[in-house]
């Protein structure tokens, strides 16, 4: 093939791709597969865990709110958020108990309930994951749970077990997870909270403190009961209204004992397959690929049971099209692909092009997307065009600074100086500055440790911290930078000096934000603390090490958030409670704060109804937290997501885990507006080819010529 033939059939090969609409710029390996509904997203940092006794991170429960099934969930449409069952028949029967345990009425005042017990009545049929733990042979014996050395060479993940079995979930297994919560290997977040509440829990941790895991049915606890295959009881002490909440989270989700006869094999353990790693649920999906450097996914649970999208919601939903599905079996969508994104803005631009089917929006993309017209806000011309959607929602969430208060130096221990010099880092922390800056707008200067939403939360001058703002002209003012350098000076640091080194106090922030997006932040910060003569230093670290640091008591200053497990007030202000310390209980209390007044009005609040007098009692731990600055309280997040035309049943719930079943992508319609987004535009490099020829073509003449003339 001479030189003008080869590049003409190059120019036609290229024609050739324009003609059949080939998508150049696709990431994903395949198409499609038909017949197949794919959720295409993303994750930027590798869960820590997925064992639901340990998970307590919002990036653990986009994974394990879909594998994992507890007794309750919340309704997805329904507001004010409203429980349900789950995997139960019906909520659950509370019966309240004297000291005798004689039953009383269910209008007893609240101090003279002794016991509540929750009876569960779970659905039969519904039946576990295939998984090679619950495999057998023809003889009714497990094949997996006592494997050989010979067997284990063959072995690098789970997919290379030959045999998958099931079975029916039974009450026993939620039993054997409640179990599980106190165990030392598993080491719970919430352990101690439940040992405070459910009836001879703790009592049972110290029986098996020195047990195995394939050990925990030797014993049993004296407040757990199973009552038959598939009703048990859990009785707590007190009255504590805000149990049922935690009924619908993954910590109380069931855990075949197979599970743990499996997995705590050393040889498995020792090839790093684990229920930290590959868990076993009966929820809609199960993780069939967990690539931390690469890729998460997950496919339909082929015996997932009988489940259907409701049929009523809230007034409003019909117009939206949130009840187009009323009644169709779940889930909608066969597999659901994360890929690992570390960097917002490639992220942004596969949004664009259609290869993700979501998006928050990020500082550096808001203009592309957000436009204000006339004090509102909207989608862009651009954004339009394509059809996006945008949803907004004010999070039940805070994301705060967090002192240790165990450090000497800011913390309890420094006293009445440490105290004033919180208070007046809380002063200098601008955050009005900090959303404007680098959120856009989006978001709320939190005033408390709770959020709008949640019961408590008040508005307008009530709700003020007078210690951080005065009330001005109607809207809360941040008090001038000169009452923070006067409360450095009471605290013994005039101008920031530490007077033991003559030089400027040094404070360390720990953080896991160390990403290129994040180095804007971290001199904000700096210079937050510069503005009293504070020398912040930076100790970045990736979030599985910032989670080891907080757990060991090593941090000083840090950065945290809490999005509402439930919307209580209760769930926010245990984050607070003495005894819920990380470092000294291993509990959710990030800072170690303790003040037993606070305490008790914690305990006071717990048990109550939303009533006038469970809103003073909320007024006066805010009032103790205000003063004693164990968290400078930051902000409350409004949430801006975006979505493709394709993408169906959107509604905000900030409180359910478990809403992938629920939606809906169109396929077809995506695989279109792709194909219609990334069209390869080549006749420029068609053009270039051409004049490329037209250049070279005498020079070709010539060397034919010479050739010609050679040969004769």
């Amino acid at each position: 093939m001479n030189f003008v033939s080869k590049a003409v059939f190059f120019i036609f090969s290229v024609l050739s791709l324009v003609a059949c609409n080939e998508v150049l710029n696709n990431p994903y390996a395949v198409s499609t597969p038909q017949n197949q509904s794919i959720l295409y997203s993303s994750f930027s940092e590798r869960p820590r865990h997925l064992d639901p006794a340990k998970a307590y991170s919002s990036n653990e429960y986009v994974f394990i709110g879909q594998i994992y099934e507890p007794p309750f969930q919340y309704h997805f449409l329904k507001r004010p958020y409203e429980l349900e069952p789950l995997t139960a028949t019906k909520m659950p029967d509370v019966i309240y108990l004297d000291k005798a345990a004689r039953v009383l009425p269910e209008t007893i005042a609240a101090d003279q309930v002794v016991y509540s017990d929750y009876i569960i009545d779970i659905a039969p049929g519904i039946r576990f994951q295939p998984h090679p733990a619950l495999a057998k042979n023809a003889q009714g014996h497990y094949l997996y749970h006592d494997l050989s050395s010979a067997q284990l060479d063959n072995i690098k993940q789970l997919s290379d077990f030959a045999q998958q079995g099931t079975r029916e979930l039974t009450a026993a297994d939620y039993v054997h997870q409640i179990k599980r919560l106190v165990h030392p290997e598993i080491s719970s977040p919430i352990a101690e909270l439940m040992k405070q509440y459910i009836v001879g829990l703790g009592d049972y941790a110290l029986r098996i403190k020195d047990k195995a895991r394939t050990q925990l049915e030797e014993d049993e606890i004296s407040g757990v009961q199973v009552l038959d295959k598939y009703r048990y009881k859990i009785r707590i002490h007190g009255k504590y209204p805000q149990f049922i909440f935690w009924l619908a989270m993954p910590f109380f989700a069931p855990m075949p004992w197979e599970a743990d006869a499996f997995y705590t094999q050393a040889g498995l353990q020792d090839k790093n397959i684990t229920l930290d790693w590959q868990p076993l649920g009966t929820g809609p999906y199960m993780l069939v690929e967990n690539n931390p450097n690469l890729r998460m996914t997950m496919l339909k649970n082929p015996h997932f049971h009988a489940a259907f999208y409701p049929s009523e919601g809230e007034e409003g939903d019909v117009e939206q099209g949130l009840l187009e599905d009323a009644g169709k079996r779940l889930p909608f969508i066969d597999k659901a692909i994360y890929r690992l994104e570390k960097e917002s803005i490639p992220y942004w631009n596969k949004f664009l092009q259609g290869y993700y089917d979501a998006s928050g929006i990020a500082s550096d993309s808001f203009d592309q997307a957000i436009q204000f017209s006339g004090g509102d806000l909207r989608l862009t011309a651009s954004m339009q065009a394509k059809g996006i959607q945008l949803q907004t929602a004010v999070a039940s969430s805070i994301y705060y600074m967090g002192f240790n208060m165990l450090d000497k130096v800011i913390g309890a221990a420094g006293g009445e100086s440490a105290r004033k010099l919180r208070q007046a880092i809380a002063i200098a922390m601008d955050y009005e500055e900090y959303i404007a800056i680098f959120m856009n707008g989006r978001g709320v200067a939190a005033q408390g440790a709770i959020p709008p939403g949640i019961f408590g939360y008040q508005s307008g001058e009530a709700g003020i911290n007078p210690y951080v703002y005065d009330w001005q002209n109607g809207h809360a003012q941040r008090k001038p930078i000169t009452v923070a350098k006067r409360l450095m000076q009471e605290a013994g640091y005039p101008n920031g000096v530490d007077p033991q080194t003559g030089e400027a106090l040094i404070l360390y922030f720990d953080t896991a934000a160390s990403g290129p997006d994040d180095r804007a932040r971290l001199n904000w910060y700096r210079k937050q603390f510069s503005k009293l003569g504070i020398q912040l230093v930076i100790r970045a670290t990736d979030y599985n090490r910032f989670q080891q640091k907080m757990r060991n008591g090593n941090a000083q200053v840090f950065m945290w958030g809490w999005n509402a497990d439930y919307p209580d007030p209760e769930n926010f202000f245990f984050l607070l409670y003495g005894p819920n310390a990380k470092a000294v209980y291993g509990g959710e209390n990030a800072g170690n704060y303790q003040n037993p007044e606070f305490d008790r009005l914690f305990k006071q609040m717990n048990n109550m109804q939303n009533t006038a007098e469970r809103l003073q009692i909320i007024a006066k731990m805010q009032e103790l937290l205000r003063y004693d600055v164990p968290w400078l309280f930051g902000l409350h997040p409004k949430n801006f997501s975006l979505y493709h035309s394709w993408y169906h049943n959107l509604k905000p719930n900030l409180m359910a885990n478990n809403k992938l079943k629920y939606l809906r992508i169109d396929d077809k319609k995506r695989e279109q507006l792709r194909q219609q987004w990334n069209r390869p535009i080549l006749w420029p490099i068609i053009v270039i080819i051409l004049l490329l020829l037209a250049l070279a073509w005498p020079a070709v003449r010539s060397l034919q010529r010479r050739a010609q003339e050679t040969i004769k």
